[in-house]
């Protein structure tokens, strides 16, 4: 059987500047949905697939993230780009997987995929969940959050936690587990209507809208008037800058991901040496890659705390592979609330 397959991809590098629906395209190729004998291709139908600001850094014509991390590799203009996602098995020469079987991981921004050897996907057991769970809070921004959160920022009960981006894929998990953690909470975003989403159903002490904000480091000093103990930062920048200026001795810093600095448009600040070296403050870069093996026991400790009401799920759908660029787009515009996915079929 023959299909035609529609994928999204970028027309050159995008450097210097925010990504624009004008520099993808969607094109279209013929696909034959069997796999050749003796080959352990598997070939997947995308059902859905997360949208990351990170992919950015992977359209530049050079970045060094790309040679430090297979998963970054730079992408070649006018290809598929791969990212992860999670959909249903139709042809497979790897006996791991069969037709039907519903997998998640590596796949491409397109409606059908074929994943050389299978390598890197795993079979998906929905537990009862919707499908986009598992690139959301049961997936790698879950993983990411946890981690990130848990094991580098290493919290303690009553300690002042600040996080940025509060209201994205991360940033809203971050903020539920350091309640779960029993820390005083605060977190900033883009919009009035999600400064109100994380002091209400998220249950954040406190948020700010950091637009209407003049000085970063006299807004923290007046949400942390006692100094701040962890700051989770997904944005880098002048929020970086402030927050390392309000931070107590031996607090500690994770940096997941510096969206303000990812597209060279925005000024870039460096945070005080002196007051890193004397408050002898720990700011850790890490990757979810770093964490994969404790993928099972998270997804064990998540998938009951979502069970139990403890975790409320942030999710932010489009729908069709015509809209992955719009929606890639948005992130850099504060679009997204939440996890940013884009449904390509239905289940």
């Amino acid at each position: 059987m023959e299909v035609t397959n529609k994928y999204v991809t970028v027309k050159t590098h995008i450097d210097g500047s925010a990504p624009q629906e004008s520099d993808f395209e969607l094109k279209t190729a013929a696909l034959h949905l069997s796999v050749e004998p003796g080959s352990k291709d598997v070939i997947v139908k995308n059902l859905y697939v997360s949208i990351d600001p990170y992919q950015i850094n992977r359209m530049k014509r050079v970045c060094s993230s790309q040679k430090l991390v297979s998963t970054a590799d730079g992408i070649t203009p006018g290809q598929a780009i791969s990212a992860h996602g999670l959909g249903r098995v139709v042809a497979s020469g790897n006996p791991e997987f069969e037709k039907d079987d519903l997998v998640v991981g590596l796949i491409n921004w397109e409606e059908y995929t074929i994943v050389k050897g299978g390598n890197t996907l795993r079979k998906l057991d929905p537990m009862g969940f919707p499908l986009s769970y598992h690139l959301g809070v049961l997936g790698l921004s879950g993983l990411t959050a946890y981690a990130g959160f848990v094991e580098v920022c290493k919290p303690k009960k009553g300690e002042k936690v600040f996080v940025s981006a509060a209201c994205g894929s991360v940033g809203n998990l971050v903020g539920q587990y350091a309640k779960l953690f029993g820390c005083h909470v605060v977190g900033c975003a883009g919009t009035k209507q999600k400064v109100e989403l994380l002091k209400g159903k998220l249950g954040f002490d406190d948020a700010f809208n950091y637009k209407e904000e003049t000085d970063l480091k006299s807004t923290l000093k007046r949400y942390f008037p006692d100094g701040m103990d962890i700051y989770f930062d997904n944005v880098g920048g002048k929020m970086l800058e402030a927050s390392v200026a309000n931070m107590n001795p031996f607090g500690r810093i994770a940096v997941c991901g510096i969206i303000s600095e990812y597209t060279g448009i925005g000024e870039r600040a460096a945070p005080d040496m002196i007051d890193i070296v004397y408050k002898r403050l720990k700011i850790q870069g890490f990757l979810v890659i770093d964490y994969l093996k404790g993928m099972d026991d998270f997804i064990s400790t998540m998938s009951n705390h979502l069970s139990t009401g403890k975790i409320h799920v942030l999710e932010d759908i489009s729908q069709g592979v015509e809209s992955i660029s719009s929606a890639f787009v948005g992130l850099f515009q504060g679009d997204n609330v939440g996890k940013k996915v884009v449904k390509v079929a239905d289940e």
